[in-house]
């Protein structure tokens, strides 16, 4: 049983980008490992920017 375990920092991903994220993710164990889709699962963690860091230094997220 695959578990996939996707982290982002929480800055506007939409539904659907999160949809296709599952889609591609699945798709992957499928193609590579030959892992059965019904018992793959993903999950998507969305981590605030103040607690990601990068490079020493704590990340803020992007500008718009």
């Amino acid at each position: 049983m695959p578990y996939i375990n996707i982290r982002v920092t929480e800055e506007q991903v939409t539904q659907e980008q999160k949809r296709l994220l599952i889609e591609g993710a699945t798709k992957l164990v499928i193609d590579i490992l030959n892992k059965n889709p019904q018992t793959t699962h993903v999950v998507i963690d969305e981590i605030p920017t103040g607690n990601w860091g990068v490079n020493g230094k704590q990340y803020l997220g992007t500008k718009k």
